[in-house]
């Protein structure tokens, strides 16, 4: 039996949907339709609608994939949530969809979408690549398919696409005011989304700048990939199958720039931050949150840890990450009101301790190259600009630069997964194999530490001292020499 809205009356009252599924008129339109939104911004929906009523139905847009459409259709457009607790689980089933379509499958449908006045938000969880913009430079990265979308009369295959030309739609349409949202976990995403808009909006533009906003969020939530274990979790609290089952960690947030022309579901009553800048919020995850998560990985997978929850039961561990927030990452931020770097990190430190989480070191270890300048080099830049000498930072910088060269503390072979591999392999085969020619070498990929960063001898001087305890000695003895020094 699959879940339905005829199996509703099977469920107990703490597994069923806040809303009454079909009661309400869209008003929102969702791109991306992947696990995450339908763990976090859906649920957020679905308690606002519950606390305040109002039409804002989510219509989801999967760009290409139809299985999780066809999933969500045959379900009468519901799934449920479980939130894996350390050591309980609850289930609970969403009924804020209103609709689901494949963009790929029907353009001209998601098209008639955007230019509706019903809808009054779009949503985007599409990631960063859809965007087709430059990181760097925040310039849009012009292809063939991208100019056939926006120059010729052909149904839009790319996310730029569909959205200028449903925005064309509108503005033909009169149909009013819209806020474009993007819940993607990119720096300054509202910033980004608004760029890659106004330069591809062409004879819009004058009606985007009067009519459109882009409100920027900060979204969080850890959201395991699906599994056949879960699976059986959700059919087993739901008496039915569900095809669309997600699952997430207790915690969510959600911070929203308060920018919505047409209106909006009262989101601040299920929770959501409202705000004027959500650029506070962003740092402190990125330097905090992320920070952390980054330097479990790197100095867990060295000393032999296969999960984040697991390497935080590495004697001395944790103390050095308190350390690191207070000393190096606090001075750095200045944090929203209501909440200190210190009791956010103790809270990040609560959450990557759920063993239920099952969160692997090596695939928060990937892509270094991209994460660390965000997440640790921009604050020891802060922290040197100040006069400061953070040293705890430097010694996650360390734990990086011993994980690229592929061997564990006990011998073990570690994968380099990173867009920068080549480089750094060629860099390291051409330097002397010593923690100073491996500090120099590295410190050479100019797209990952800033000129000044590179040249400060106070931190090449940390990176030296701790990669040559972690190549001497490993993980777990370095951490223990240096417990009387901890915060």
């Amino acid at each position: 039996m699959r879940l339905s809205r005829a199996t509703l009356g099977r469920l107990p009252a703490p597994s069923l949907p806040r809303v009454d599924p079909g009661s309400f008129g869209p008003g929102i339109v969702h791109l991306g339709v992947g696990a995450f939104h339908r763990a976090h911004q859906a649920v957020y929906t679905e308690e606002a609608m519950a606390a305040d009523g109002g039409d804002w139905g989510i219509v989801e847009v999967a760009p290409r994939s139809a299985a999780i459409v066809d999933a969500l259709t045959s379900q009468d457009l519901l799934y449920s949530v479980t939130t894996l607790g350390p050591s309980s689980t609850s289930t609970r089933v969403i009924g804020s969809v209103a609709g689901a379509f494949q963009a790929s499958a029907a353009p001209s449908t998601v098209v008639e979408l955007l230019a509706d006045p019903r809808i009054r938000v779009v949503t985007l969880t599409v990631t960063e690549k859809a965007y087709r913009l430059d990181p760097a430079t925040g310039q849009v990265l012009w292809d063939d398919e991208l100019r056939a979308d926006l120059s010729t009369d052909r149904s839009p295959r790319t996310i730029p696409g569909l959205l200028i030309r449903g925005l064309q739609a509108r503005q033909k349409a009169d149909a009013g005011p819209i806020a474009l949202v993007s819940c993607d976990n990119l720096p300054a995403n509202g910033h980004r989304l608004s760029g890659l808009v106004t330069q591809t909006a062409g004879s819009t533009l004058d009606w985007v700048r009067e009519s459109v906003t882009f409100p920027g969020t900060m979204v969080d939530r850890i959201v395991p990939a699906t599994t056949p274990a879960l699976l059986e979790t959700a059919a087993s609290a739901l008496g039915a199958s569900d095809l669309a089952a997600v699952c997430g960690e207790p915690y969510s947030q959600w911070v929203i720039e308060d920018s919505f022309a047409g209106g909006r579901p009262s989101w601040e009553l299920a929770g959501a931050v409202m705000t004027d800048d959500a650029r506070p919020w962003e740092l402190l995850k990125l330097r905090t949150l992320n920070g952390v998560h980054s330097a479990i990985a790197y100095l867990g997978a060295l000393a032999g840890y296969s999960t984040i929850a697991s390497a935080l039961e590495l004697p001395g561990l944790s103390a050095v990450l308190r350390s690191f927030i207070a000393s190096d990452v606090a001075p750095t931020l200045d944090p929203p009101p209501g909440t200190t770097v210190v009791s956010y990190g103790e809270s990040a430190l609560t959450r990557f301790a759920n063993p239920a989480m099952g969160h692997r070191t090596l695939q928060v270890a990937m892509d270094g190259s991209q994460k660390l300048p965000q997440r640790i080099l921009h604050t020891l830049m802060d922290r040197r600009a100040a006069g400061g000498v953070p040293r705890w930072g430097a010694l996650v910088v360390a734990a990086w630069m011993r994980f690229v060269q592929g061997t564990a503390d006990d011998g073990r072979s570690l994968p380099l997964d990173d867009p920068l591999a080549p480089d750094i392999r060629a860099r390291l085969a051409a330097a002397p194999s010593t923690p100073e020619g491996v500090v120099e070498a590295l410190l050479g990929l100019n797209t990952v530490f800033d000129p000044a960063l590179a040249a400060d001898d106070v931190v090449r001087s940390l990176l030296v001292e701790w990669l040559t305890s972690l190549t001497r000695h490993g993980v777990a003895a370095t951490l223990s020499a240096v417990q009387g020094d901890t915060a």
